[in-house]
């Protein structure tokens, strides 16, 4: 038979079980569809973020925002804010935005149409991993590396176009996107990380504008015709 003393301890326990299942409030507040989290008070920035409802449909961020009479500068899209937005159709980010968490449109299977701000230079790892509905993606001059995992299993990804302003190209960054033919490599990249292109069963070609680039293991499957223009 339990004690007093075990039941409140099993009874505790059950109680911390039942608060884990409920996640932390994700937002410091809301404005029209789109939660946001205050960045810093001091400059007036802020993220987007996740919230009691998950996003769909087509969304337009604009640069700034105001809530309670202040006004707030969009900045940041926050790690796993629009992650399994099944309905997303397409998203436009305006030019104050400058960074993307990771996973924060992981598994937007819906996601057909996304235009990245010209600002942009951070892209976190596995931003846009599972996005199965995007065909093409261009990335911005401001951008200076492919992250871990950015585009894995974008499956529906037939077009990227890679600035030449990007000098990495990360591991699995494009692992398992089957739809891509062919990619060039601009010259100022010098890494392609291991398992950067694996799975990628549809690529026939990969042009490198680079001869003294540093391949990762596994990063460039056999089979594949890898044109090296000096």
């Amino acid at each position: 038979m339990k004690t007093p003393t075990n039941q409140l301890r099993v009874i505790l326990a059950a109680v911390l079980m039942l608060i884990a299942t409920f996640p932390a409030l994700a937002y410091d507040f809301k404005v029209g569809d789109i939660y946001y989290n205050v960045i810093d008070e001091t400059s007036k920035t802020v993220e987007v973020t996740y919230g009691d409802n998950k996003y769909s449909g087509s969304i337009t961020i604009f640069p700034s925002v105001t809530y309670n009479g202040i006004t707030y500068s969009v900045t940041k899209i926050g790690e796993v804010a629009f992650r399994d937005c099944f309905s997303l159709t397409s998203i436009t980010m305006p030019n104050s935005v400058t960074s993307i968490g990771s996973n924060a449109f992981y598994g937007c299977i819906g996601l057909t149409s996304i235009i990245l701000p010209k600002s942009l230079t951070e892209i976190a790892w596995g931003a846009f991993c599972r996005c199965t509905g995007l065909t093409s993606i261009t990335l911005p001059n401001s951008v200076t590396k492919i992250g871990y995992a950015v585009f894995s299993g974008c499956t529906g990804l037939t077009s990227i176009t890679i600035p030449n302003s990007v000098t990495e190209i990360g591991e699995v960054a494009f692992c398992r996107c089957t739809g891509l033919t062919s990619i060039t490599i601009p010259n100022p990249v010098t890494e392609i990380g291991e398992r950067a292109f694996s799975g990628c069963s549809g690529l026939k070609t990969i042009i490198i504008q680079n001869p003294n680039i540093e391949i990762g293991d596994d990063a460039i499957p056999e089979g594949i015709l890898v044109i090296i223009k000096k």
